[in-house]
């Protein structure tokens, strides 16, 4: 049995098999959670990312943690918005499903996501996270016998903490 966990907080923080890196297309940093994420790492992160050669966006690669309390970082990488017309809606559930699937290959039990695209990348919030949340139960539909147990979605601020709550226990009952 799966579960569905929204907290409020740092995702750099948590305690966890692998946290997801909302990244850019070239793994090697950036603002925002990417930034993040890599500060926190280290420089081992950025080392391992260098040899990724990149990511296109939609798609999803792993490194170890480094310095992060988790062993595993899923690096993604969400569109940006343009409008609605640009597959980014597609483009932003391959971004949760990809991640997963990784998930599942390296037997993962806990993982955290960040909103993904939903910063600088623009993508509007409520829809991001009905994509997100919608991904995520139909990848547990999909794979009733993954090693997954417990997915988090982590807001980093208060207002969008409300939100990711909402849209999780509408989605869910």
């Amino acid at each position: 049995m799966f579960q569905i966990q929204v907290i409020q907080g740092d995702i750099t923080q948590l305690q966890v098999d692998a946290i997801v890196n909302a990244a850019n297309e070239s793994l090697l940093g950036g603002g925002g959670v990417d930034g993040a994420i890599h500060r926190a790492a280290g420089p081992g992160l950025l080392e391992e990312c260098r040899q990724l050669q990149g990511c296109p966006t939609g798609e999803a690669k792993i490194t170890a943690g480094y310095n992060l309390p988790c062993r595993w970082v899923i690096h993604t990488v969400g569109p940006v918005w343009q409008g609605g017309d640009r597959r980014e809606d597609e483009l932003l559930a391959s971004c949760y499903r990809n991640s997963l699937k990784l998930a599942q290959q390296n037997a993962i039990k806990t993982i955290a996501f960040p909103s993904i695209s939903t910063g600088a990348y623009r993508f509007p919030f409520q829809r991001a996270t009905e994509i997100a949340v919608g991904e995520i139960l139909q990848f547990f539909k999909n794979n009733p016998q993954t090693s997954i147990e417990r997915v988090i979605l982590v807001a980093y601020r208060q207002e969008d903490y409300h939100g990711l709550q909402k849209v999780v226990e509408s989605m869910t009952q």
